[in-house]
């Protein structure tokens, strides 16, 4: 028997898997991504949902009888705040806009704060009331 002049080779690794190994590659690739996005994001909103000022002004909003009455009861808070915090010690600074929402409708907590030896100073504290766009001013309600 003869050799065959031009043999045949069998194809690599490469040229027999390309075609479902790349998908696969993008997709984990993307996948580690939106996870690690998705692990940070967690880790702010942890920290900014367990500040002093964000519960202040959250339970603030829940004991007001005003607000309970627009967007009924119980209030829960959204899991999108916005705005920054810096605290560093016993001094820091917060501005906020937390959103809320009750069984009868949706509002927005607006916050301006600042804290110095330790303490927490709001000068805006202010519920929206989003259906009727009506302002409710917390620390006015709080010295009253």
């Amino acid at each position: 028997m003869a050799d065959n002049p031009n043999p045949q080779q069998a194809p690599n690794w490469w040229s027999r898997n390309w075609k479902w190994f790349v998908p696969v590659a993008i997709l984990t690739s993307l996948a580690l991504v939106a996870g690690f996005v998705f692990a940070i994001m967690s880790v702010i909103l942890g920290v900014l949902k367990s500040s002093d000022a964000y519960q202040y002004a959250l339970s603030s909003a829940r004991e007001n009888p005003a607000i309970t009455s627009a967007l009924g009861s119980p209030i829960k808070d959204g899991f999108f705040p916005s705005g920054d915090i810096n605290v560093s010690g016993p001094s820091g600074e917060a501005k906020l806009a937390i959103p809320i929402s009750g069984p009868k409708g949706e509002g927005t907590i607006f916050l301006e704060a600042r804290k110095s030896a330790g303490e927490w100073s709001y000068f805006v504290l202010v519920v929206q009331i989003e259906q009727t766009k009506q302002r409710i001013n917390l620390l006015e309600i709080k010295k009253g």
